[in-house]
């Protein structure tokens, strides 16, 4: 949605920060690879006195939101510097038995090719492509109810019906026996019980809604070693403590 220019659902802080962060690029020239790693290990203080410095704009206010948009779309618009930082990101990965997408991955997905989806994600988030215009938005896995990053079919509730779920699982076999895969982990759709899984450990989802504006959850982990899973749950708000609350 960001790389679209959607920004419906950023906090106003998100686009605070994004002002800072391209006063922070301009200090890199276009060593854009040393400027994300010194981003991450900046100091919350350096963060916090700038944003005191500019807390009281008063009239001024307008001008600054209409700064931290174009600061967001400089940065994430297809081409923009840290577009092509997350384009090296694929939108669907398989670790040995195990597949990760946002969404959920369906057969027809898997017929498309997972190679070619990933390569025209990350050649439109690049702004490269031989239509001088820019390569077309990968309908497949980004638009659509069905597309990658969009699906819900294994991680909405299920419905109290057998056929459904079963005929859920079904596909999700179908998917997996195509990939050679075992489980698939998904999120997008939050989860009011934590982590969990369905279609006998097959689906995991893994939302567990934590940003402020679901459910202020606890993080919680799926740990994968081999074949088996385990979530660990957070005890503390400050993540200090870890309990197993499943293994499989």
């Amino acid at each position: 949605m960001n790389i679209e220019g959607d920004f419906r659902y950023v906090a106003p802080g998100a686009f605070d920060e994004f002002i800072y962060f391209l006063e922070y690029l301009d200090g890199h020239e276009d060593n854009w690879e040393e400027a994300f790693i010194g981003w991450i290990s900046m100091s919350e203080r350096w963060k916090e006195d700038r944003r005191m410095s500019q807390s009281n704009w008063g009239p001024w206010k307008l001008i600054k939101r209409q700064k931290a948009v174009l600061a967001r779309s400089t940065l994430l618009q297809p081409g923009g510097p840290l577009a092509c930082e997350l384009s090296r990101h694929a939108v669907v990965l398989k670790v040995d038995d195990w597949v990760f997408c946002h969404g959920g991955l369906l057969p027809h997905h898997v017929a498309y090719g997972i190679e070619r989806l990933n390569k025209e994600v990350s050649c439109w988030m690049k702004g490269s492509g031989e239509n001088s215009d820019g390569p077309e938005i990968p309908f497949i896995a980004t638009r659509g109810y069905d597309s990658v990053v969009w699906n819900r079919l294994y991680s909405r509730e299920a419905a109290d019906i057998n056929y459904r779920r079963q005929q859920v699982c079904s596909i999700a076999d179908e998917t997996l026996k195509s990939l050679e895969a075992k489980g698939i982990v998904v999120g997008h759709t939050p989860q009011p019980n934590g982590v969990n899984s369905k279609c006998n450990n097959r689906i995991w989802c893994i939302d567990v809604g934590m940003s402020s504006g679901v459910f202020s959850s606890r993080p919680e982990v799926l740990e994968i070693i081999g074949n088996r899973a385990r979530v660990l749950r957070s005890q503390t708000d400050l993540f200090t403590g870890l309990e197993v609350v499943e293994y499989i």
